[in-house]
C-alpha cells in the first residue's frame, strides 16, 4: 500500500514555529508534548502505512490510552530503541565524515506554520549545504536492513516529507547505519504533491483523536495489541449484532476464512511431511526451485518444576506469582 499521488497546488515553503524548547526537557516531558500532535516518526503509522505501528496504537498513544501498552525501555541493552539513541551522534558524525556536511541539533521541537497538529524533531540541521537542510539518522539491524535493500523505506520516506513540510525547507538526507558497518546516504527531495496528500491523510487521523474516536483495527499485530489494552476485560454481557447486516457478513466471512486456512494448514503439513519423509536422515534437500534443511537442534535443559512442587511444596506460595488473564476470542457456529 502507497500514498496516492494527485495533482493539488504545491505548499508554500513557510519556516517552522518552535513549540517548546528541548535543552532542559527530560524524556516524559518530551513524549508529553509529542501527543499534542503528529511527529514525523508517526507519520507512516498516522496514515495506515507503519511496519510497525497501526494507527489504533497510534490513537491510543496521542489519546493518553497507552498506559497498559509495554513501552521500550531507553536503558534496556537489548532493545532497538537503547542502540537507536547512542548511536544517533555515530551516525551523524560518520555521516560529516563521509559527506564533508557539518550538522547541529536542533534543541526544539518544530510546529507547522499552518497546520497546528504537524510537529517535527529533527536529529540533525544540515549547515551550510546548498540543496540540503535536514539530516535523519537511522539504524537498522540484521532484519531491519532487509527493509533497506531497494533503497529508503515507505515509512522513513513519509517521516522525511513530513519533516520538510513542517521545517519549509527543500531536502533532507538519511544517513543509516546498516548492521552496525555500513553506513549509506540516501537524499530525499521535497514532493509537494506527496506532502499535501499527507497531510491530507494525517488530518484525517487527527480527527479520530480530536473525536475521541478510534480508527478501525487493520489486522496487523499492532492492532492486536491495541485492541487488548482497551478491552482487557469482558463484562459478561451479550451483544446481539443479529441485525447488523455489516457484522453479520463480517462473522461469515471470518468463519469462511478460517475453515480454508484450515484445509490449507492441513494440505501444508502433508506436503512437508512427504518431503520429511523422503529425506530420511538427510540435513538438507535441492529442489528445481529451492532447498529445505531438517536438522536437529541442540539440547536444552530445563526445570522439572512438576517434581520440584511436588517435592518442595513450600516452594509455590514462597514464589508465588499472580498472572493477568487476557480474553479469548472464540467462534461458535
Amino acid at each position: 500500500m502507497s500514498i496516492a499521488i494527485r495533482a493539488d497546488k504545491p505548499v508554500k515553503n513557510k519556516p517552522a514555529l518552535r513549540l517548546v524548547s528541548t535543552l532542559n526537557i527530560d524524556r516524559e516531558e518530551w513524549l508529553s508534548v509529542r501527543k499534542n500532535g503528529i511527529g514525523g516518526s508517526d507519520a507512516a503509522a498516522a496514515v495506515g502505512l507503519s511496519p510497525y505501528k497501526s494507527q489504533l496504537e497510534l490513537w491510543l498513544e496521542k489519546t493518553g490510552r497507552d498506559a497498559d501498552l509495554e513501552q521500550p525501555d531507553p536503558n534496556d541493552t537489548t532493545h532497538p530503541v537503547f542502540w537507536g539513541t547512542l548511536l544517533e551522534p555515530i551516525v551523524a558524525a560518520a555521516y560529516t565524515q563521509q559527506t564533508g556536511n557539518r550538522v547541529r541539533k536542533v534543541n526544539a521541537v518544530l510546529r507547522h506554520p499552518t497546520v497546528p497538529f504537524m510537529l517535527a524533531n529533527l536529529d540533525r540541521e544540515v549547515v551550510g549545504v546548498p540543496g540540503v537542510q535536514i539530516l535523519e539518522c537511522k539504524t537498522a539491524g540484521e532484519f531491519g536492513s532487509r527493509l533497506w535493500k531497494d533503497g529508503v523505506p515507505e515509512y522513513v520516506q513519509l517521516q522525511v516529507q513530513h519533516q520538510l513540510a513542517v521545517t519549509g525547507k527543500e531536502a533532507g538526507d538519511v544517513a543509516v547505519l546498516l548492521c552496525g558497518q555500513s553506513l549509506q546516504v540516501h537524499r530525499i527531495e521535497r514532493d509537494d504533491v506527496l506532502i499535501s496528500r499527507l497531510i491530507e491523510l494525517e488530518a484525517q487521523f487527527w480527527r479520530y483523536v480530536e473525536t475521541d474516536s478510534p480508527p478501525p483495527a487493520d489486522g496487523s499485530e499492532s492492532a492486536d495489541r491495541a485492541l487488548r489494552c482497551l478491552y482487557p476485560r469482558d463484562a459478561g454481557t451479550t451483544v446481539d449484532f443479529s441485525d447488523d447486516r455489516n457484522l453479520s457478513a463480517a462473522f461469515a466471512d471470518l468463519v469462511s476464512v478460517r475453515a480454508d486456512i484450515e484445509t490449507r494448514e492441513q494440505l501444508e503439513a502433508k506436503l512437508k511431511q512427504r518431503l520429511q519423509q523422503a529425506m530420511g536422515e538427510g540435513s538438507r534437500a535441492l529442489f528445481e526451485t529451492g532447498s529445505v534443511t531438517y536438522k536437529r537442534s541442540k539440547d536444552g535443559s530445563g526445570i522439572d518444576l512438576k517434581r520440584l512442587l511436588a517435592e518442595h511444596p513450600e516452594l509455590e506460595t514462597k514464589y508465588a506469582i499472580v498472572k493477568p488473564g487476557s480474553r479469548r476470542f472464540v467462534i461458535s457456529v
